[in-house]
């Protein structure tokens, strides 16, 4: 799903077979696409059966870094929600605009509502991290809360206060 998501992957003329328990796994930076027509394309990693999925918006032009998060904190569109798509963000509160250095986005975490929406935070910081490094321009993404490093979940089940990638979201990627 992501190798093929503008990534500089040539398309196929045909299907081709994976095996059986094998998922694609999305490279530490994925690039946002943009189809041969020309037209801007905003990637969002929204959730579909307890899995991320990337869902390509088409754009005017390509969004900011702060605006892109603002986006995927809305949610999905009403049609992406009646293709079941879903968001695991509710109740978590980013609080200030991403701050971007040398390829790392770092964001800041405020309060989070327990007992609101979704409580799968995996899913959540996974949907963050793997729709920031989609940008050409974001190769990790670090979490704060008052300031202080945030110990946030992988897939592995492992917390990490460090920067992230989309590799470390990987086994929920599902195709789309």
């Amino acid at each position: 799903m992501w190798v093929a998501a503008g990534c500089g992957v040539p398309t196929e003329n045909s299907p081709r077979p994976i095996p059986a328990g094998s998922r694609p796994s999305p490279p530490s930076t994925m690039q946002t696409a943009s189809p041969a027509n020309g037209v801007p394309v905003e990637l969002l990693c929204l959730v579909r059966d307890a899995g991320l999925v990337a869902v390509h918006r088409p754009a005017e032009r390509m969004p900011a870094i702060d605006e892109q998060l603002r986006h995927l904190l809305s949610g999905p569109t009403a049609t992406e929600r009646e293709a079941g798509y879903t968001s695991a963000l509710t109740g978590i509160t980013v609080t200030g605009m991403v701050e971007l250095r040398a390829g790392d986005a770092t964001v800041e975490i405020g309060s989070r509502s327990d007992g609101v929406g979704r409580s799968d935070e995996v899913l959540a910081y996974g949907q963050i991290v793997c729709t920031l490094t989609s940008r050409a321009d974001v190769d990790t993404v670090s979490f704060l809360h008052d300031g202080q490093p945030l110990r946030v979940p992988r897939a592995d089940a492992s917390l990490s206060d460090g920067r992230l990638t989309g590799a470390d979201y990987a086994n929920l990627v599902l195709p789309t």
